[in-house]
């Protein structure tokens, strides 16, 4: 990917899975899909449980973080976006975790442990998705989000302090972390608005909460613990 591999820095950002492509040469590459999939995955790991990434299908939904709070053992989550990140992550023989608001700092440590190169990767939505209609082919173009670039700001702020230097797309999304009321803005912003008028004010509830885990999931023989 040339110059878009952010070469020369160990702090890394990049955005769905051409962004996985782009920083393929990572030792670890951090997964962020605030709204709902990583948060999902945080509550489930905190509680000593493990969670199967799989792949969405049409009319089937996602498990909402809500109806996850006291969940454990292995749990099958699907998810159009972070879930399908991690098993492109997983391709590139990276060490694969999975981050959120709630376990940035937790991540950032475990990361920082296992190697000199971090890509954070921000998932992003899909314009024109509907959750419940839409098929396999259906899907729409990358929208990057607020909350996700705010939960890569939270884990590469960690980072700073742990690992390296950051590339000027990492150092970005620090700054924008750092100087945004970063729970108005993920409960404001169109995917937060999108979750309350479905019915879903718990999951952005739960999500904003920063700093509040230790979990730090990681990916081994595809189920993430």
């Amino acid at each position: 990917m040339g110059v878009f591999s952010q070469e020369g820095y160990q702090l890394k950002l990049e955005w769905g899975p051409d962004g996985v492509d782009a920083l393929r040469g990572c030792d670890v590459l951090i997964v962020v899909d605030v709204l709902s999939f990583t948060t999902s995955v945080d509550l489930v790991v905190g509680n000593g449980g493990q969670v199967r990434p799989s792949r969405w299908k049409s009319g089937k939904g996602t498990l909402r973080p809500a109806s996850l709070v006291d969940a454990t053992g292995l749990v099958e989550l699907p998810s159009p976006n972070g879930s399908h990140l991690c098993a492109v992550a997983a391709e590139t023989g990276a060490h694969v975790l999975a981050a959120c608001l709630r376990n940035a700092d937790a991540v950032a440590k475990r990361a920082a442990e296992l190697g000199e190169t971090i890509g954070v990767i921000p998932g992003g939505e899909q314009w024109g998705l509907n959750m419940h209609k839409a098929g396999p082919g259906d899907f729409g173009a990358l929208r990057p989000c607020v909350e996700d670039y705010l939960g890569a700001g939270a884990v590469l702020y960690a980072l700073s302090g742990l690992s390296g230097n950051a590339s000027p797309e990492a150092q970005l999304a620090v700054t924008a972390f750092r100087n945004t009321d970063v729970e108005t803005a993920v409960r404001t912003c169109g995917s937060g608005q999108e979750l309350v008028e479905h019915g879903h004010g718990a999951d952005v509830d739960l999500a904003v909460r920063i700093g509040v885990s230790d979990a730090a999931p990681i990916l081994i023989d595809g189920v993430l613990r």
